[in-house]
């Protein structure tokens, strides 16, 4: 009989890890503490629930990493992927999701897997034997964080991430916002209209920064020190940042002009994107936050458009926990001290939802080969998927590591390319066609392994 593998969390890494080892033949059991243990972050016990943003990022497979990796993990048979397809919302040239009923139907195809068993009950410690991969995410509980810091003998390294606001779509006053995806971009008219767009002049957008920064914010604990991702900055430290931060971020007013008042440039544009099919709810896009949830009213308010506004969730913030994994991961993302246990997603050090699933995606299929018989190399560094791993097991200099979203930084260089805003184009043209071609070969080489 074939041994069983163990995935302790049930998130974007859990999930794509399930699937992938199930589909090579490997029974699998996803431990997930939710509904019985609750997170600040999550509302429902759905696997990959998905608690920050509705967007994974970019679809572009010829000029962006992360669209190269959603690329990657279709090309995989990801169950994350196939599923953000069947819920996607228009979102120009990103991938958005419909966010309830993608974690539903993840969850759906996972137990109805005749190999998948999901035990809704908390790990609280190593195990000692057996195939394991911990997934557990930013939001690891504090006993599995205790039992993962006294094997490794090391304090955990932790950050903070930050979620935006949702608000009503029909609490939006939209005789002062309009509907337009920055240069228009998309090949639909849904997708060239899939942002909400709030303008603000130059005395409207100084006096909403004096207010953010005044603002009454979440403090933390005594001798605790707030390390955040770049990615992922609360607006506030943004704006501390200078006072022209956000209007060159989240709030650039570029590629966009207001039907309202053709003839006026607005000095900063707020966006709103769709949160779910119907397009009742729309979050504010990059505006995560760390303000009290009164504060964020009052401020949120002063946004025009959104004077009336009624929110469906306020932001907020919670710690990120990962472990250092160019220290304590090898080649196969097995942990050098207890390799019977691998991880994998954002607590390896990853961030974002499709690179968390992308190692979910290896873990499964590393730990299914093991147990299988047929030990699986890495994929080429040459790959989105290999680069990143390659990052976390060892390319990174682990004095200094911290989180990760893919990039093309990741890559080793493709000769022949000249420099400039031209052959930027041409050298990312060149990183995904070489990983596209290195990806199929891996992927072959891996069913040739397997019969």
């Amino acid at each position: 009989m074939t041994e069983t593998l163990h995935i302790v969390g049930g998130g974007m890494a859990g999930s794509e890890a399930a699937w992938q080892a199930a589909n090579m033949g490997v029974p699998v059991v996803i431990h997930e503490m939710r509904p019985t243990v609750e997170t600040f972050a999550h509302r429902t016990g759905h696997l990959a629930e998905m608690v920050c943003s509705n967007s994974f990022r970019s679809d572009d497979d010829e000029q962006n990493a992360v669209g190269l990796l959603h690329w990657e993990m279709r090309a995989a048979n990801g169950l994350i992927m196939q599923t953000a397809d069947a819920h996607r919302l228009p979102a120009g040239g990103a991938l958005a999701v419909d966010r309830d009923p993608f974690a539903e139907a993840v969850t759906a195809r996972l137990k109805a897997h005749p190999l998948i068993s999901v035990s809704y009950k908390e790990i609280t410690t190593l195990p000692r034997d057996g195939h394991w991969i911990i997934s557990t995410g930013p939001l690891t509980s504090g006993t599995l964080g205790e039992a993962i810091r006294a094997e490794t003998g090391a304090d955990a390294l932790a950050f903070f991430d930050a979620i935006a606001p949702i608000v009503y779509f029909d609490t939006i006053d939209m005789d002062q916002a309009w509907l337009q995806s920055r240069y228009d971009k998309g090949a639909t008219e849904e997708e060239r209209t899939a942002y909400i767009n709030c303008p603000m002049d130059r005395a409207q957008y100084d006096a909403f920064i004096d207010a953010l920064l005044a603002a009454d914010k979440t403090e933390f604990h005594e001798g605790e020190t707030a390390t955040y991702f770049d990615g992922c900055l609360p607006i506030e430290v943004m704006a501390e940042r200078g006072r022209e931060t956000l209007r060159h971020g989240p709030m650039k007013p570029v590629g966009l002009t207001n039907p309202h008042d053709p003839q006026v440039k607005p000095w900063a544009v707020v966006q709103l994107r769709r949160d779910n099919a119907l397009g009742t709810l729309y979050n504010i896009v990059g505006f995560q936050t760390k303000m009290k949830y009164g504060a964020q009213t009052d401020v949120f308010k002063m946004i025009p458009g959104l004077q009336n506004a009624s929110f469906a969730r306020l932001g907020g913030i919670h710690r990120n926990t990962f472990i250092n994994s160019p220290k304590l991961l090898d080649n196969q993302m097995r942990l050098k001290s207890a390799p019977h246990i691998r991880f994998a997603g954002q607590i390896t050090g990853v961030e974002g939802y499709v690179e968390s699933a992308a190692m979910g995606l290896l873990a499964g299929r590393m730990a299914a080969a093991q147990i299988l018989g047929a030990p699986l190399c890495t994929p080429p560094e040459t790959t989105a998927m290999g680069a990143l791993v390659n990052h976390i097991t060892g390319g990174a200099d682990a004095k200094t590591f911290q989180p990760m979203n893919v990039n093309f930084g990741l890559f080793p260089p493709v000769d022949g390319v000249k420099g400039g805003r031209r052959g930027r184009q041409d050298r990312y043209k060149a990183y995904t066609d070489r990983a596209k071609a290195d990806w199929q070969g891996w992927l072959t080489q891996q069913r040739l392994d397997a019969a």
